[in-house]
């Protein structure tokens, strides 16, 4: 993988300062050529698109991405351009909104527990299990001893999960505050974006710094199992390229395999079919 690449991936169980990852480049000096990413994305989406094949038919393993963001930062998009290589028989995406009543009556992983990818599938999951570690940490439905338990859940449920065969990538769209407000504005000022815009979102955006220590904590859970990437939001060209680069690598190292045969197949013919009679 890219040396740009290694450095937007968390340290395994560190704590990390977002201010040190960038929203809007590669962490380099070199001038980015949009063009040439946009060619670059569509070749990686075609590597997508074929390991994801190996991955269904042979059926020994399953991939879980995670997007977690701020309101504004793409992960609606991202499900759409990146995740849009996959074969829609092999994926399935979950979306986590505010819990159910039934689903408050069980433990915070009960309902993320049902939606976990089976073997050979791919699960996307919009929002996730971190909810409980930011969302009602932030609001005070939590406070920071229950968050830090739910951290020690989430870590030993991950591994649950990659010890059954099912690999864990989980991104955070990182989006700046002056990004975030004109994508905002965009949405106030387009009546085609008005669906787009909840008045909640101007209220968490209140609350940016409070946000910003909840990720850093939840990134602590970053594992080699379960990685956490911190990926530049602003420039959403950007943002596709390095996520269907990291998926590829990902997939690369999970080496699926088609299932091998159990006939020879020189041993068949498939005749033609004779013309009718009559």
């Amino acid at each position: 993988m890219i040396k740009a690449l290694q450095q937007l991936r968390v340290p395994y169980g560190k704590k990390v300062s977002l201010d040190s990852y960038p929203t809007d480049d590669l962490l380099s000096n070199k001038p980015l050529d949009k063009e040439k990413i946009q060619q670059a994305t569509e070749g990686l989406q075609q590597q997508l698109s074929d390991l994801q094949e190996k991955l269904y038919a042979g059926g020994q393993q399953s991939l879980l991405i995670v997007l977690q963001a701020r309101d504004g930062a793409g992960k609606d998009s991202t499900v759409k351009r990146v995740m849009g290589a996959f074969n829609p028989n092999g994926v399935h995406v979950a979306n986590f909104k505010a819990p159910t009543a039934l689903e408050l009556e069980h433990d915070f992983l009960w309902r993320i527990h049902q939606q976990v990818p089976a073997h050979g599938m791919i699960a996307v999951f919009n929002r996730s299990h971190y909810e409980d570690v930011l969302v009602t940490r932030v609001h005070g439905l939590i406070d920071d001893e229950q968050a830090k338990q739910n951290l020690m859940h989430i870590i030993n449920f991950e591994q649950l999960l990659a010890d059954a065969g099912t690999r864990i990538v989980k991104f955070y769209l990182h989006l700046s505050p002056e990004e975030q407000k004109l994508r905002m504005e965009d949405r106030l000022n387009d009546p085609a974006k008005h669906w787009k815009f909840n008045p909640d979102d101007l209220k968490d955006r209140a609350l940016w710094h409070e946000y910003t220590a909840a990720y850093e904590d939840a990134f602590t859970t970053s594992r080699k199992h379960a990685p956490w990437y911190v990926i530049p939001a602003d420039r959403k060209w950007l943002r596709d390229y390095l996520i269907s680069q990291i998926l590829v690598h990902t997939l690369e190292e999970m080496n699926p395999q088609f299932p091998e045969a159990h006939f020879e197949a020189a041993d068949y013919v498939v005749a033609d079919i004779p013309d009718k009679k009559g």
